[in-house]
């Protein structure tokens, strides 16, 4: 592709829908990550296991399973931009239960009220940016919008541990509201230009839940799905336990430990649109998926051999090795469920969010305990490396003459 042309394409990808939907997507996912970043402070004031953070996070992802169901019916009836809204409020809601909240039962509940908005973020992201998103730059631009989950755990480790530090872990969650509230009032501005194409009549719920699962009839879906599902929960275990991990077993302080969480999250941010030019430019979807499988099971082998007195540039080095690979992969997934789904679009990103939120759901929780009952990570992170290098193979055969 000649250099004009590239230049031509760049300027054509819709720059303020996605920059709208990054912003939304970033926010949110900094609330959903607050508590990780901060998890040896709750812990110790909670006075509970630091790995029970891992509860909060699939409880969010497990409600988030039914928000990204129902997602493409309230997309389609009420517009992308106000289900957009309705993330950013269940992120604000989340924030306002976590701080104000007594103990476990007010982060259990902050949990559920997050994951009911957060399924909607990568649907309703899908549905403003595919139609504007010329094709040689779709992964691209799908893994550019994806940037905001890492970048929201960059911002969350990189603030929240000294903010904690200087006035607690409720008002640093609580800091959080302003920039949610005022995002929620902009994306008002464009919402009758951007969601032209809403279908009142259109029903939410009923048949609607379980339409997106048909797609799992094509082999190419089941495969996508088995290796997001590994994926997901490899990636959302390094983020739920570094920080313990860290603190507990190295002897790092929050704050450098934080660093390393922040670092592994900047890697993702950096990494995740160059994977997405290699799918456009070099690569299918699924060899470039594939290749991340295989940098993922080197990471957590890597991982499980973390103890006292590992230098930190040893940790950090590992840190962006994950950060490439298990913090960069979902630009990618997305992208390669939109254009499998093909008209289908909004149902099949609906699929990809429930499949990516139930691993995030069911393996943390599995990990913690297996953490917990090994007495360390090596044996854990073992088994993870050897799910992510089989899910790897599965995405790189060819697939099967029907």
């Amino acid at each position: 592709m000649k250099p004009d042309s590239t230049l031509g394409l760049l300027r054509s990808m819709p720059v303020w829908p996605l920059l709208a939907t990054l912003a939304v997507q970033t926010l949110a996912t900094m609330a959903m990550y607050s508590l990780p970043a901060v998890a040896p402070e709750v812990a110790r004031d909670l006075h509970v296991n630091g790995t029970l953070v891992g509860g909060f996070v699939a409880a969010a992802y497990g409600v988030g399973i039914l928000s990204a169901l129902v997602s493409p019916g309230l997309v389609r009836r009420y517009g992308g931009v106000r289900a957009t809204q309705a993330v950013l409020l269940a992120a604000a809601g989340m924030l306002l239960l976590a701080g104000l909240g007594s103990g476990v039962t007010g982060l259990a509940l902050a949990a559920v009220v997050l994951g009911l908005g957060y399924g909607a973020a990568a649907p309703a992201s899908t549905h403003l940016l595919v139609p504007q998103t010329p094709q040689p730059v779709f992964n691209l631009v799908m893994s550019l919008r994806q940037i905001g989950v890492p970048l929201g755990g960059v911002l969350a480790a990189l603030i929240l541990p000294p903010l904690t530090l200087a006035i607690g872990w409720r008002a640093a969650l609580m800091a959080e509201l302003g920039p949610i509230l005022l995002l929620i009032v902009l994306m008002e501005f464009p919402r009758r230009r951007w969601d032209i194409d809403r279908e009142p009549t259109r029903r939410v719920f009923g048949r609607t839940l379980v339409q997106p699962f048909a797609l799992l009839r094509d082999q190419r879906f089941r495969r996508l799905s088995v290796a997001a599902f590994v994926y997901a929960g490899l990636s959302l275990c390094l983020v739920a336990f570094m920080t313990v991990q860290l603190t507990t077993t190295v002897g790092l302080d929050l704050v450098r430990a934080g660093q390393m969480l922040a670092a592994y999250q900047i890697a993702g941010s950096v990494s995740r649109p160059i994977w997405g030019w290699i799918a456009d430019r070099f690569l299918t979807p699924a060899q470039t998926l594939a290749a991340l499988g295989a940098g993922m099971a080197v990471t957590s082998v890597l991982t499980a051999l973390y103890a006292r007195g590992w230098p930190t540039w040893a940790i950090l080095a590992n840190a962006l090795l994950a950060g490439c690979t298990t913090g960069g992969y979902t630009g990618v997934a997305y992208a390669e469920y939109a254009a499998l789904g093909g008209a289908r679009r909004t149902e099949a990103t609906g699929l990809g969010t429930a499949i990516l939120f139930a691993g995030g759901m069911a393996v943390p929780p599995v990990f913690g305990v297996a953490v917990t009952a090994l007495g360390g990570y090596e044996l854990s992170y073992i088994v993870a490396a050897g799910c992510a290098l089989a899910s790897a193979v599965l995405l790189a055969l060819p697939p099967s003459r029907r």
